[in-house]
């Protein structure tokens, strides 16, 4: 008998053993005449269609005074149509044998279902259907009030550190719309009326603000055939679709918060100002996250947890965003261990950074997790779906799903070295200090 290989495993193989750069996916696209973006990929191997609609609506479109409606659409937009009754949505799909999902950035908003590829029209409908005939009713919005205040309350109330992100992008953004994340505020949910989500759905569920990406087992022009009759006929948006036109200003101070948290052990989290995903220097910050914390071999992991053993867990991660995005390095200590100990032990690691470059055999390893990454990216078709979306929306070109990895085997050992002395640095960043509440210094009354 022959056995299959797991399939990272066998990517990993594949990478080292051909020499891998990227495999090219071909795709077609076009725009219909209401505005709608279509992009379609092609794949017979097996009978599946990945169906992705991603609407350029996230919660940096918010009002200060109405977060969370972005990701309020995420779950009202699987409550109902005209002509699909309440409840049934998810019903539909699963009896068609098929999955489907949604979730909200800053940035975007994306919806999906995988189906047999023989129930390509079942999908395409019901995406036109809650394009032009979303049921917003009492019903539907009182429904998804309470669920979306339990998914608060379960996810980031409740949780230990569940505050984290919130409390990042409120201390690192003064002006730009990342100061709140997209699971919004109870508040503004709470106080939200029916027409101002008529009015939000009017404004970005519209043609000219979605792309419609298909990949999979599917015949291109019968496609395009089924697509302009499902959604040729939904009318263009008539609303203006409003863009953040503020820039946030730099920043040339250290900001330092602490949050006394229902925890045990202490946190550190620091976060750096770093440019927009796609740009050129995002790159080499991206390769040096992968440097310092991906895998129990990445130089945080050795250190800070392996040899000093300051922290139970470390990692660094870049927060790609369409606008200037953030670099996030995040620990808890070890028992008995500060967090101040912590914080100094993750610096000096990136201060190494710095003044040393990195050597060749890490340079290549860097390369062969970032070729390994692509390729797990579009080993599916809802991977490919999706990013055909994303690299047309967030990045302005649906190309770089094949060219995006160059961008990333071009970085040199001087590019990581630079971009650590250009972006972390200590006025560039916010320090959130989480301690246990036992800690909270006692009111004098």
């Amino acid at each position: 008998m022959i056995r299959k290989l797991p399939g990272t495993i066998f990517l990993f193989l594949f990478i080292i053993l051909t020499g891998y750069s990227q495999v090219k996916v071909n795709f077609t696209e076009y725009d219909l005449d209401n505005g709608l973006h279509v992009i379609l990929h092609q794949d017979k191997s097996t009978p599946i269609v990945a169906i992705n609609v991603l609407y350029h609506v996230g919660s940096k479109n918010e009002k200060p005074n109405r977060t969370g409606f972005a990701h309020f659409f995420e779950h009202l937009m699987f409550s109902g149509t005209k002509y699909i009754p309440r409840g049934e949505y998810y019903k539909m799909i699963q009896n068609a044998g098929g999955q489907l999902n949604a979730n909200t950035t800053q940035d975007r908003t994306l919806y999906y279902e995988i189906l047999p590829s023989n129930q390509l029209a079942l999908g395409l409908w019901m995406e036109s259907e809650r394009m032009l005939h979303l049921k917003i009713d009492s019903i539907s919005v009182e429904t998804q009030r309470k669920v979306v205040k339990e998914e608060r309350s379960q996810r980031y109330d409740n949780q230990p550190y569940g505050s984290v992100f919130e409390n990042i992008f409120k201390d690192a953004y003064t002006v730009y719309p990342y100061k709140w994340v997209p699971i919004g505020s109870v508040q503004y949910i709470d106080k939200a009326t029916i027409p101002e989500f008529i009015n939000f759905y009017h404004t970005y569920y519209v043609p000219q603000n979605a792309t419609l990406s298909i990949a999979g087992d599917i015949d291109i022009e019968k496609t395009k055939e089924l697509i302009k009759k499902y959604f040729g006929d939904i009318p263009k948006g008539t609303k203006e679709i409003l863009r953040p036109s503020v820039v946030e200003p730099p920043h040339n101070s250290e900001i330092v918060d602490t949050v006394y948290d229902n925890i045990q052990l202490p946190a550190v989290i620091e976060a750096y100002h770093i440019p927009a995903i796609g740009t050129p220097d995002f790159y080499s910050l991206d390769m040096l996250t992968t440097l310092l914390a991906v895998g129990k071999s990445s130089r945080l992991y050795k250190a800070v947890v392996d040899s000093e053993q300051k922290a139970v867990d470390v990692e660094a991660f870049s927060f790609g965003l369409e606008a200037p995005g953030l670099f996030i390095t995040l620990g808890i200590t070890n028992k008995g261990i500060s967090a101040n100990d912590l914080e100094n032990s993750i610096d000096q690691q990136i201060e190494k950074i710095k003044k040393n470059l990195i050597s060749n055999e890490e340079l290549q390893k860097l390369k062969n997790l970032i070729q390994s990454r692509a390729v797990s990216s579009i080993a599916t078709d809802a991977g490919v779906a999706e990013n055909l979306a994303e690299y047309h929306v967030i990045y302005g070109n649906t190309g770089l799903i094949n060219s995006n990895l160059q961008h990333y085997l071009d970085v040199t050992k001087e590019d990581i070295q630079r971009v650590a002395n250009q972006y972390l640095t200590k006025k560039n960043r916010v320090v959130l200090i989480y301690l246990p509440k036992s800690a909270q210094p006692k009111e004098v009354k």
